[in-house]
C-alpha cells in the first residue's frame, strides 16, 4: 500500500498534511510514503528530512497511490488523473466543493473529509475542525494585541497608571476559549459571549467574565450553536451593542461547520466603538460574523479597525501542520489494517466522514444538497 502527500495547489496554503516524524508509525504499518517535492517548504522542512525517514520524494509520488492526504481538498484536475477506487483524506467542506463532489463521485473515488470527523470522545484524536480552530483563535488574539495602538495589560508606573485594554470575545467556541485564554495572558481584561449556557462556566473557567444577555440558550448538535430566529437575532445585537461600544478589542469567532457564519455585528454598532478599537472577525471567510469585513483585508471605518480573516491556522503553518498532521496520522490507523487498506464502515467514524464510496455520496446532508442543485 502507497500513501502519498501532496503539495499543496491552492494559493496561500502554507501547511502540509504529513510531517517526517510520523513517518515510522506508518512504516512500522507496513505502508510506503511518497511525497511530492517541496512538500514541506513552507514549514521549513526539507525534502531531505522526508527521504530520512523513509520516504520517497518524487514527482510521480501520486502514481500508484491507494491513499492520498492533503491540507485542502484536491483539485479537479488530480481527482481526474487518480485511478478509480483511490482513497483521499482532506479537509472538504462539501457545501463548498459541489464540483469536485460530483467529479470524485464520477470517478468512483473515496473520500473522506476531515471537515466531518464526528464529535465523539473516540475521534478527539483526529478532530482538526478543534485543532486548527485553536490556532485560529491563538492567532486572533496576536493580531488584536498587534494592531491596537495600546497596552494590553495594566501597568502601574511612576508616570501614572495605564489600565488595560477591554476585549470581547463573541463565540467561545474551541477558536473563542483559546482567543479567551491568549487575551488573558497577555493582560487585557476579557470578557465573552455564547448562545450555549455550558459556555458560561469555560468562560469563567479562564478568567474571564461571561456576558449575560438574559436571552434562552441555543445548544446544537454536535457541541455547537443551534441557529437562531431573525427577531432572536436582532434582539442579541440590540443587548450586545453597549457592550461592542465598552470595549478596546473585538474578536468574533462564531461558525457552524457547513454552514455561512452568522451576522453578529452591524455596522451600526461598530459606530459605538472608539476610534483605535479593532475588531478581528476570525470567520470572514466563511461569511463573516462583521457586516463589511473582507477576508484577508483591513479596512477603516470611523477610526475602527476591522481585520478579515482568511485561512487563519495557515498563517501560522508549523504548529497548524503538526496538529493537522497527527490528526490524518489517527485516522489512517483506522483505515490501515495489516499494511492494506480496510474500510470498514461499520466504525462510526469512518462512517461518518466518508463523504464519497464506489460512486456514491454517502454523506446524507450532501446527497440532499447534489439533488437540490443537480
Amino acid at each position: 500500500m502507497r500513501i502519498a502527500v501532496l503539495r499543496e495547489r491552492r494559493p496561500g496554503e502554507r501547511r502540509v498534511a504529513l510531517l517526517p516524524e510520523l513517518l515510522p508509525r506508518l512504516l512500522q504499518a507496513g505502508v510506503e510514503v511518497a511525497v511530492e517535492p517541496d512538500v514541506g517548504a513552507e514549514v521549513g522542512v526539507p525534502d531531505d528530512a522526508y527521504a530520512a525517514a523513509g520516504a520517497y520524494v518524487g514527482d510521480d509520488a501520486m502514481e500508484g497511490a491507494d491513499l492520498v492526504l492533503s491540507v485542502q481538498p484536491i483539485n479537479l484536475a488530480t481527482a481526474r488523473a487518480l485511478a478509480e477506487g483511490t482513497v483521499t483524506v482532506s479537509f472538504l467542506p462539501p457545501t463548498q466543493e459541489m464540483p469536485l463532489v460530483r467529479r470524485l463521485r464520477e470517478r468512483r473515488l473515496t473520500a473522506f473529509s476531515m471537515d466531518l470527523i464526528p464529535r465523539i470522545a473516540r475521534a478527539q484524536t483526529m478532530d482538526a475542525l478543534s485543532s486548527q480552530s485553536m490556532v485560529a483563535g491563538y492567532r486572533a488574539a496576536v493580531v488584536a494585541a498587534e494592531r491596537l495602538p495600546r497596552f494590553f495589560p495594566l501597568f502601574m508606573t511612576a508616570a501614572g497608571t495605564v489600565r488595560p485594554a477591554t476585549v470581547l470575545v463573541l463565540g467561545a467556541g474551541v477558536a473563542g476559549l483559546q482567543a479567551i485564554a491568549t487575551t488573558r495572558r497577555l493582560g487585557a481584561d476579557v470578557s465573552a459571549y455564547d448562545v450555549r449556557k455550558s459556555s458560561a462556566e469555560e468562560v469563567a473557567s479562564l478568567g474571564a467574565r461571561f456576558v449575560d444577555l438574559g436571552l434562552p440558550p441555543l445548544e446544537g448538535e454536535g457541541g455547537y450553536a443551534r441557529e437562531m430566529t431573525e427577531e432572536r437575532s436582532t434582539r442579541q445585537r440590540e443587548l450586545l451593542t453597549p457592550h461592542i461600544a465598552a470595549s478596546d478589542v473585538l474578536i468574533t469567532t462564531a461558525a457552524v461547520p457547513g454552514r455561512t457564519a452568522p451576522l453578529l455585528v452591524t455596522p451600526e454598532m461598530i459606530v459605538g466603538m472608539r476610534p483605535g478599537s479593532v475588531v478581528v472577525d476570525l470567520v470572514a471567510d466563511q461569511g463573516g460574523n462583521v457586516a463589511g469585513s473582507v477576508p484577508g483585508q483591513e479596512l477603516s471605518t470611523g477610526g475602527v479597525l476591522i481585520w478579515g480573516g482568511q485561512n487563519v491556522p495557515s498563517q501560522l503553518p508549523v504548529p497548524a501542520s503538526q496538529l493537522y498532521a497527527q490528526n490524518v496520522l489517527n485516522l489512517i490507523l483506522l483505515l490501515v489494517r495489516d499494511g492494506r487498506l480496510h474500510l470498514d464502515f461499520d466504525d462510526e467514524i469512518l462512517a461518518a466522514s466518508c463523504l464519497t464510496h464506489d460512486g456514491e455520496v454517502r454523506h446524507r446532508h450532501t446527497q440532499d444538497l447534489i439533488g437540490e442543485v443537480g
